[in-house]
């Protein structure tokens, strides 16, 4: 059972995308899955998974390992390789621990072997789902910081970094070999600029940021 996936984005209902070239698997799960009141979309190969999937689609992917052409594992590399990071649940009817742990070190949130519980395939899609929108308000956020970073002057992002870093206006003036006056005005339009209220939340979102400024 198929049910309709809403436009793609903010807001958008998590999807569980269920890989497998088996139709019987394919229509059991996508049954008990919609029977909990998950949205399900099943795809016969990871040809037909790749074509629908887009990145701004939250949701979670069920991945059969043996599939032919492309299997479960090639695929969850396949997609990392585009970008779409929805957690993957990887399910096979073999007990291949060299397969779960080749899943595991790429990212999937489990290894189902079959036959395996219905309750247990949905809770763990609803523990995907949860990592998945936890993971995407983190990007949102970041996003968003980015954003007020760049309208920052080359100037005000070396006294961000400085700022966040906790020196006082008179180190930052000397390592910048500006006044203090100036530190203090370029100081007071980063926070502004960052909409940050003080330096501890400036340097949160720097922390958050990770890489160095440029």
């Amino acid at each position: 059972m198929t049910t309709e996936t809403p436009a793609a984005g903010s807001g958008a209902t998590p999807v569980a995308f269920v890989v497998d070239d088996d139709e019987a698997v394919r229509d059991a799960l996508a049954l008990h899955l919609d029977l909990a009141g998950i949205t399900v979309r099943c795809c016969a190969s990871a040809a037909e998974f790749l074509e629908m999937a887009s990145p701004d689609q939250p949701g979670c992917a069920i991945l059969d390992i043996r599939m032919p052409g492309m299997d479960g594992l090639d695929l969850q590399q396949e997609m990392i390789r585009r970008g779409l990071t929805l957690p993957v649940i990887v399910i096979t009817g073999h007990g291949d621990v060299t397969a779960a742990v080749r899943a595991f070190r790429a990212g999937a949130v489990d290894f189902l072997q079959k036959p395996f519980d219905e309750d247990l395939l949905i809770e763990r899609v609803q523990e995907a789902f949860a990592r998945d929108l936890v993971a995407r308000s983190a990007d949102a956020e970041v996003g968003e910081i980015r954003r007020r970073l760049a309208l920052l002057s080359p100037r005000e992002l070396e006294v961000m970094e400085m700022v966040a870093q906790g020196l006082p206006n008179k180190t930052i003036a000397t390592r910048l070999a500006i006044g203090i006056r100036t530190v203090e005005t370029h100081r007071a339009r980063v926070l502004e600029k960052m909409e940050a209220r003080n330096a501890p939340e400036l340097a949160l979102m720097r922390m958050k940021l990770g890489e160095r400024l440029e």
